[in-house]
């Protein structure tokens, strides 16, 4: 982080200083008051298990420069302390202000399914031209974000950011801070729908991330997609599509070749130029992710070529379709997250696999309201028709993908309540020529299923 004083912070927030120096420099930020040393503001937060205020105290002791509060506190002697209406806004309008301060050009992410994947692969094509900062793991929520923009150094010339939401408002607050100049909005599915209540709110809450764009931004979308084709024409900005069913297409795929659990290749039109593309991660779906990769590379001038280069380079964040061998088994690690259109996308890359037993362990798919039960029973199907040989279901909602997959005539299923049922269970029957896909909401915690795995062979 490059520094702040606490003028700036007064002056990003709104807040008053109710004690200390408004010289003090920051150099680092952060909501974890075990995080804390020199030169830190600590920003306590209130959640619902936890008040960060309790520590303020704790942070001092640690060597906090500064904290602030939205609470009364009592005044320590010779400490920094800031009030403000809400910290946690507060924690965003830091973050919109050190943007504007340290800008550099930037382009965000979201979408119902491939947020990361596709982040990451943006990074690999513009960091072939410029030094990128882009999103850490998961940190794509209204904590995650300001983190990421903390983090822009005086040597970044360029930044990715992914932003996640499951409530309206909350992708336009994040696009507030991160201010992009170009946004992909890589696909609308179902996931969160239990709270935006049909995918027409989904659409309504992703959109909400060019609400202010003029005509010097981007919008980059998978045309494909039947709501985020019909975005033409919805505001002053310009909007370039990606896709793989319709040439008319701005970049479009052709002569899509699967290589297993290898990846993928094809060949990408831009142009009016055919290039060959080579992807790493397995499944068609990472056709549209590449797409994308190399409409953000052409809105920032990296040559298509270089692009290329580092979308086949690229390295991807774990625990999304991250293939493991061992043992004479293939572990397809997919274990982060989940939503329907994932699920399906991972069953897919599973039935590529070359190991003659395919076992899927599946579990609940979490924030899909009355959507869930047909949902889930749908996936059955899918598991079905992908013609895996031993379906594993943890979870209430699993259930149902369980009885989908029966229903369809499937005989080899196993069905159980809690994560460590199949934590206790695979151990026992996996061998040699098995390949095994793991996946679910990551509240079902199946991490513990792949740790069990590798613990035990």
């Amino acid at each position: 982080m490059q520094k702040m004083t606490i003028r700036d912070i007064i002056k990003a927030t709104g807040g008053e200083l109710i004690n200390g120096d408004d010289d003090v420099e920051i150099s680092e930020i952060t909501t974890d008051s075990r995080k804390v040393n020199s030169g830190v503001l600590f920003i306590p937060l209130v959640g619902e298990k936890f008040d960060g205020h309790e520590f303020i105290k704790a942070a001092f002791d640690m060597g906090a420069s500064a904290v602030l509060t939205h609470k009364d506190t009592d005044l320590l002697i010779g400490k920094t302390i800031i009030k403000v209406k809400d910290t946690f806004k507060a924690l965003g309008d830091i973050a919109a202000y050190y943007k504007r301060k340290y800008n550099v050009p930037t382009v965000a992410v979201t979408g119902s399914v491939g947020k990361t994947t596709t982040k990451d692969m943006l990074y690999a094509a513009l960091n072939e031209k410029y030094n990128t900062l882009k999103t850490p793991n998961n940190f794509n929520n209204e904590i995650g974000v300001p983190i990421t923009i903390f983090m822009l150094e005086k040597e970044h010339e360029c930044a990715v950011i992914e932003m996640g939401m499951n409530h309206f408002g909350e992708i336009e607050r994040l696009a507030e801070m991160g201010q992009p100049n170009v946004a992909v909005i890589t696909n609308i599915g179902m996931s969160h729908i239990e709270n935006l209540g049909s995918q027409e709110g989904i659409f309504k809450a992703k959109m909400e991330i060019v609400k202010n764009f003029t005509k010097d931004n981007t919008l980059i979308v998978n045309g494909d997609d039947k709501f985020l084709s019909t975005t033409k024409g919805m505001g002053d900005y310009k909007v370039v599509y990606y896709g793989i069913e319709n040439p008319e297409n701005d970049v479009f795929a052709k002569d899509i070749i699967n290589k297993g659990l290898k990846g993928i290749e094809f060949t990408a039109v831009v142009d009016g130029r055919e290039y060959s593309v080579n992807v790493t991660q397995p499944g068609r779906h990472n056709v549209y992710n590449a797409l994308a990769a190399i409409c953000v590379g052409r809105e920032f001038n990296v040559s298509v070529e270089d692009s290329i280069k580092g979308i086949a380079e690229c390295e991807y964040t774990s625990q999304r379709l991250e293939v493991e061998e061992f043992n004479g088994m293939q572990i397809i690690n997919d274990c982060y997250n989940a939503s329907p259109d994932s699920i399906r996308a991972a069953l897919g890359v599973l039935k590529l696999a070359t190991m003659p037993r395919k076992i899927a362990i599946l579990g609940d798919v979490l924030e899909m309201g009355d959507y869930a039960r047909e949902a889930h029973y749908n996936l059955g199907k899918s598991v079905v028709d992908n013609k895996i040989d031993l379906l594993i279901t943890a979870g209430e909602n699993a259930a149902y993908i369980a009885e989908g997959a029966k229903d369809n005539g499937m005989e080899n299923v196993v069905i159980f309540s809690k994560t460590l049922d199949i934590c206790n269970y695979i151990k026992d029957i996996l061998h040699e020529g098995d390949a095994v896909l793991i996946k679910a909401s990551h509240g079902m915690h199946f991490e513990d299923i792949y740790n069990s795995i590798k613990e035990s062979l």
